[in-house]
């Protein structure tokens, strides 16, 4: 199981509505059945306007990913989705990252939501969800925008073990706050108390997934064919920005352009954030 204990799963859904309610937008949610588990959406923005579907990254949710991008709802109609087996509303079944079945899963949300002409944004595992829903299918898919995404580049694992895993594991065991905050200032540019309380809660609650994150191989990239935006964290340690657009430059024939944020680290700063947003308005 995905929550620890069922006190664990009431902590997180509490502050998921908090984090909901804060946002003060109107919305619909839906649960949509699928052969993976039953999927959690937030859908925001007027229903007639062109579909955007926004895809988390790990130890996120629907309403956290929507808070970083307040006015795509403005153009498009918004679909936040809650990824399965991240601290959220949706079933806690993990699928396999080597195989096709997170973008099977993504694919059959679309299909229930009866979702063509789709504008994918997906940040870190979100992007990673992404690429493997084009790899699946890329029939309903119109363009994609890929933030940090998990699955072009890794970082080094060293790195990676003592500035991030080693703290990770000694909050986990600990509960110290120091440690998980060590672990915040090398993933985010900035975060706020909720931030941290969130991840802190994830982490002490939930049973998180270290196994290693596969790279897409070059002929599976050569396959596909739907434009892509793909925006890099030059600070990032885990998906190191210039390593990864120099690879995506490489192996993407679709790829339409790449930003390079050159102050971000893994989770942009706000500023970054709405420099994104416009991106993708002006797209």
């Amino acid at each position: 199981m995905f929550f620890k204990s069922k006190e664990g799963k009431e902590k997180i859904l509490s502050l998921y509505h908090q984090k909901l309610h804060e946002l003060n937008i109107e919305y619909s949610e839906k649960l949509i059945e699928t052969k993976f588990g039953v999927t959690n959406v937030i859908i925001t923005g007027d229903t007639k306007n062109p579909p955007l579907v926004l895809i988390h990254g790990t130890g996120g949710c629907a309403p956290l990913v929507l808070e970083s991008f307040p006015k795509l709802s403005s153009k498009f109609c918004v679909y936040a989705i809650d990824v399965l087996a991240q601290p959220n509303k949706s079933a806690e079944n993990r699928l396999d990252m080597k195989s096709l079945a997170y973008g099977q899963w993504l694919t059959e949300v679309l299909i229930s939501l009866e979702l063509k002409d789709v504008t994918l944004v997906g940040f870190s595992f979100g992007g990673f969800i992404a690429l493997k829903t084009l790899e699946f299918n890329e029939r309903l898919i119109k363009q994609v925008f890929l933030l940090a995404p998990v699955y072009i580049v890794n970082g080094n694992p060293l790195v990676g073990l003592f500035k991030m895993f080693l703290p990770l594991k000694k909050f986990i065991k600990t509960n110290n706050p120091e440690y998980i905050k060590k672990v915040m200032n090398v993933l985010f540019s900035g975060y706020d108390d909720f931030a941290l309380e969130f991840m802190s809660t994830t982490f002490q609650h939930c049973n998180m997934d270290f196994s290693p994150l596969p790279v897409i191989a070059k002929q599976k990239a050569k396959r596909i064919t739907t434009p892509l935006t793909i925006i890099a964290a030059k600070r990032d340690i885990m998906f190191p920005g210039r390593k990864m657009i120099k690879r995506a430059k490489r192996i993407f024939p679709s790829l339409d352009e790449t930003v390079l944020l050159e102050d971000s680290k893994h989770v942009p700063s706000n500023i970054n954030f709405k420099i994104i947003e416009t991106l993708i308005l002006n797209n």
